[in-house]
């Protein structure tokens, strides 16, 4: 039996916020960031391998990071390492992929996953992404999986639901609205009112209703990966894509398609997820001691320390007094010691950290 179920998993991104320990050279989705064995990669691959045959399982990533990806997936197709030469955000990324899917195979049936993403119950997932794609395979629907939201969340996304359900599965429900990330009061009123959910970034649907939303809602970018139709998957389609993929907007898909069609449904779920985009992110997945520090870390001795969140070298020993609420990380190039209620400053002192370096 064929089996038409694709990945596209997303790794481009750069994880600033999770400095020092990601950096452009080694970004958090090539780490082991809670110390199981596994990159957050190679857990995803692992996921989505359940699902649909490794070698129909595509990798979007930046070209500096192609060696990674082949070192850590060793056993991946290396022409399903999709090198993009510029960032230009999730639109073209997707975009780029679902043509050379559809060139391959007109009845596929895609999920789009970023690579980052933690899910702690794998069996609930693959089990809800099953049930989105068969509906997608009947349907021109864009499914999104949204996140029952445990607290008012402000460095989420939300999508608000309708009661109206699909009839194909009384679980999706229509998608009335999307919504950034709110201040502490409006994600409130958002988990008060019951109708919204956490954006999770990933997305289900059919290689032919993805590949026609870009045409209608993306034409420019639906023209220039069309100019390649015959190029996919021969040995010309890299120097087409490094022509070529510069001048796409950069726009996320949620912008540019998502928010402005009117066949996107959301599948309500909880199967343990969690965007790892923040240190603090961390302690909902690690155990804490007794005083409620997260120890990423077997060699450190705490006293009168409480509500720290530590990361160290596994060789190095740390001896930490007196700390209260400080997320401590210390690398091989950088060390970094800053309060966990400030944390969302990391990325502008990486940004400060390269413009100091730049005028020396």
């Amino acid at each position: 039996m064929i089996n038409n179920n694709y990945a596209i998993i997303m790794a481009g991104g750069i994880g600033s916020r999770f400095w020092p320990m990601s950096t452009s050279k080694i970004p958090k989705q090539f780490l082991d960031v809670l110390g199981n064995g596994e990159t957050l990669l190679q857990q995803a691959f692992r996921r989505l391998s359940k699902i649909c045959p490794p070698s129909q399982i595509l990798i979007v990533t930046n070209t500096d990071y192609k060696d990674i990806c082949k070192k850590q997936l060793p056993n991946i197709k290396e022409q399903n390492i999709l090198c993009e030469p510029a960032r230009r955000n999730t639109a073209p990324c997707i975009a780029y992929a679902s043509f050379k899917i559809q060139h391959e195979n007109r009845d596929a049936n895609i999920i789009v996953a970023p690579s980052d993403h933690l899910v702690t119950n794998e069996d609930e997932f693959e089990r809800i992404v099953k049930e989105c794609l068969e509906v997608s395979a009947q349907k021109d629907y864009l499914i999104t999986l949204g996140i029952k939201p445990s607290r008012p969340e402000t460095g989420y996304g939300y999508i608000q639901f309708s009661e109206k359900c699909c009839k194909e599965n009384e679980t999706l429900r229509k998608v009335k609205t999307f919504t950034e990330k709110p201040n502490l009061e409006i994600a409130q009123q958002f988990l008060d009112s019951g109708d919204f959910l956490w954006n999770s970034g990933m997305f289900i649907w059919s290689v032919s209703s993805i590949v026609l939303s870009i045409e209608k809602l993306l034409p420019e970018m639906y023209e220039v990966f069309l100019e390649g139709k015959e190029l996919y998957n021969t040995d010309d389609e890299i120097d087409f894509i490094n022509r070529v993929f510069p001048t796409c907007k950069n726009i996320s898909i949620d912008y540019g398609i998502m928010e402005k069609s009117k066949n996107v449904f959301v599948y309500p779920s909880d199967f343990g997820w969690s965007d790892l985009g923040t240190w603090g992110s961390l302690e909902n997945h690690i155990e804490a001691d007794e005083f409620n520090n997260t120890l990423i870390s077997k060699q450190v001795l705490l006293y009168d320390s409480e509500n720290n969140i530590v990361k160290l070298p596994k060789e190095k020993v740390a001896v930490i007094q007196g700390m209260d609420g400080y997320i401590i990380v210390d690398t091989k190039e950088a060390l970094l010691i800053c309060k966990k209620e400030e944390e969302q400053k990391i990325k502008q002192f990486v940004a400060d950290i390269k413009n100091s370096i730049s005028r020396k």
